[in-house]
């Protein structure tokens, strides 16, 4: 159960953080805006989800890589919020400034595994 909702947040993830260049490939049918538009309420959920189940994961002894792209992803995804952080806010905010150049190479990774995860 644990893997499938993983799974989903994966690629649900992996399109809100790879919109720019899915479409780019999308060209002029705005497929993947469409599903951006219906995800984007659920930005926060999603990226909890990939912290919370990728971390679970992680330390249960599933595969570590996956892992750990799904909690970074989910770390994207929840930026504004853990930014609010009194405590964290300065090294958040660095965290979060160099791993944005690789949103896009994140986002593709999160919907390379969970589709690998699905189909496999």
């Amino acid at each position: 159960m644990i893997v499938t909702i993983l799974t989903i947040a994966n690629i649900a993830g992996g399109v809100l953080l790879g919109l720019a260049t899915l479409d780019k490939w999308d060209g002029e049918r705005n497929f993947f805006n469409k599903i951006a538009a219906v995800l984007a309420p659920f930005q926060t959920i999603i990226g909890g989800v990939l912290v919370v189940l990728g971390l679970m994961r992680l330390f249960g002894g599933g595969n570590w890589l996956f892992n750990i792209v799904s909690v970074l992803g989910g770390f994207l995804l929840l930026t504004h919020v853990i930014s609010k952080a009194p405590a964290f806010q300065e090294t958040l905010r660095k965290l979060s400034d160099k791993l944005m150049p690789f949103k896009a190479i994140i986002g593709l990774a999160l919907i390379g595994i969970g589709l690998f995860t699905l189909f496999s």
